[in-house]
């Protein structure tokens, strides 16, 4: 089958073990209870680019198929989007707490293929009122967002609220579920253009990166980590919370102690998703009519220059891969 794969891992040189091309069809592609799906779209994360350097993937599951998120037919021709959380069989309650659960593309093969296997329990229902494209960018950055926003922040409708790092995924999402939920959005970036189209998709304000703030806000959400984080803290409120779901820059920035006691700061950590909110998501997104922004599509033949265009930062949305 035409797969985008892993055949060697390099920190410094990624792209180095990038193969576009044909690849057998894997002996352990259907484990009990997994089913088939027929892909249209599949979508590029950060977590691709980690995965060819080492990060979450180890030698020997090579050669592996990238990619976690995905929409597409299943065998019985609905039309679905691929969770791509998978936890143990037996787990019951949050997959994201299970301790053995594993992401699509770590230890099973993932979306960027003509077909993907996934548990049965994996398949959402792709809303009719969505594109496939628009469908394959919610599984990760999308739900990541959601999760963030929705169910760990405990924000409020009316509070303000600053995504740090306009332009890659998660933030792009943050904006735009929080301008649909009634939040006073604001965002930082170190682009002019990124900021000019974080006020299209319903920012407030956007301001230079490490910006002094005009008043301080209720939540920070921070994905870049070391090169925002000192921002992040000294732009809340008294009692305000950071929620952090990636650490793009550096993952060991100054805890600054002092200040997280004094201001009674809180720090939350929050990881993708469960199904049953991704099932609420692609429903948020029919009812509002809220939409991913998508930075660029290319023919699965051509990912390779998606993968270059993520590892130059020239990004703002999801790049989305059609098959």
């Amino acid at each position: 089958m035409r797969a985008v794969y892993a055949t060697s891992l390099s920190a410094e040189d990624p792209l180095s073990g990038l193969v576009v091309g044909e690849l057998p069809l894997p002996d352990d592609r259907n484990p009990s209870g997994f089913v088939r799906v027929k892909l249209k779209t599949s979508a590029l994360n950060h977590h691709d680019i980690f995965s060819l350097k080492g990060v979450g993937l180890a030698a020997d599951k090579l050669p592996m198929v990238l990619g976690g998120d995905g929409a597409g037919v299943d065998d019985d021709g609905n039309e679905v989007i691929v969770h791509s959380v998978v936890s143990t069989p037996d787990w019951r309650g949050d997959e994201t707490l299970d301790p053995k659960r594993s992401l699509l593309s770590e230890r099973y093969h993932g979306t960027m293929a003509d077909y993907v296997w996934v548990p049965a329990r994996n398949l959402v229902p792709k809303p009719a009122e969505l594109s496939f494209a628009e469908a394959a960018a919610l599984p990760t950055s999308w739900l990541t967002a959601y999760r963030m926003l929705f169910s760990v922040s405990q924000v409020q409708p009316g509070s303000t609220i600053l995504v740090q790092g306009a332009g890659g995924g998660v933030a792009t999402a943050l904006i735009s579920l929080g301008k649909a939920a009634g939040f006073r959005v604001w965002a930082t970036s170190r682009s002019d253009e990124k900021k000019a189209k974080a006020l299209v998709l319903g920012a407030s304000e956007c301001f230079a990166t490490g910006e002094r703030l005009p008043e301080r806000v209720d939540v920070v959400f921070d994905t870049v980590g070391e090169a925002t984080w000192s921002h992040s803290l000294k732009s809340l409120n008294p009692g305000g919370t950071i929620i952090t779901c990636g650490a793009t820059s550096g993952a060991a920035p100054s805890a600054d102690l002092g200040r997280v006691f004094f201001m009674q700061l809180r720090i939350i950590g929050s990881t993708m998703g469960t199904r049953e909110e991704l099932v609420r998501l692609s429903q948020f997104l029919a009812n509002t009519g809220v939409r991913p922004e998508i930075d660029s599509v290319y023919p699965l033949e051509k990912a390779r220059d998606g993968f270059q265009k993520m590892l130059e930062g020239d990004i703002f949305g999801k790049v989305i891969f059609q098959h």
